[in-house]
């Protein structure tokens, strides 16, 4: 017994060299994922366009099996309600995402704002700062948020059909 304990602690503290990279592309993951999740609770009600927008963005940015996404989206849920700031989470896409995938992420954080049909003063609030914490100029957070705006609004007429 205790030496499986001693095994359990090893894992936990001392990823080896390989578990490193998985570890990295992991909480790059979560950050992202939080980021999205800040954004849908931002108003009032999660509604399930927001939800589904979210995985969505997710799915869009890394090659996650549907259970993953699940358990990804779940502990961001929850990342999310104990996070303080939004530093952390934008630090993390700072280092690791170019400028055109920064700006990727931003649209895909105006589709979330806009799937319920609906954008909220906090939403406007929450975008404005996230865009600020990932270097964003302020012309392609505009666009950004144009062709989200225009992506749901085409993809709404289909969703009713």
């Amino acid at each position: 017994m205790l030496r499986s304990l001693k095994d359990l602690f090893d894992a936990i503290t001392a990823p080896g060299a390989a578990a490193q990279p998985a570890a990295a592309e992991h909480r790059l993951q979560l950050a992202t994922a939080v980021l999205l999740v800040e954004v849908m609770r931002s108003d009032a009600e999660l509604h399930a366009d927001e939800r589904s927008a979210v995985i969505h963005a997710l799915r869009d940015k890394f090659a996650l099996a549907p259970d993953e996404l699940e358990r990804l989206l779940e502990l961001a849920l929850q990342t999310s309600r104990e996070a303080t700031d939004f530093f952390g989470f934008t630090s993390r896409l700072n280092e690791a995402f170019s400028m055109e995938q920064k700006l990727r992420m931003v649209e895909h954080l105006w589709r979330v704002a806009y799937a319920d049909g609906t954008l909220s003063a906090h939403e406007n609030h929450v975008m404005r700062r996230l865009s600020d914490l990932l270097y964003i100029p302020h012309g392609a957070y505009v666009a950004a948020k144009q062709r989200a705006r225009q992506a749901v609004a085409d993809a709404a007429p289909r969703a009713q059909s």
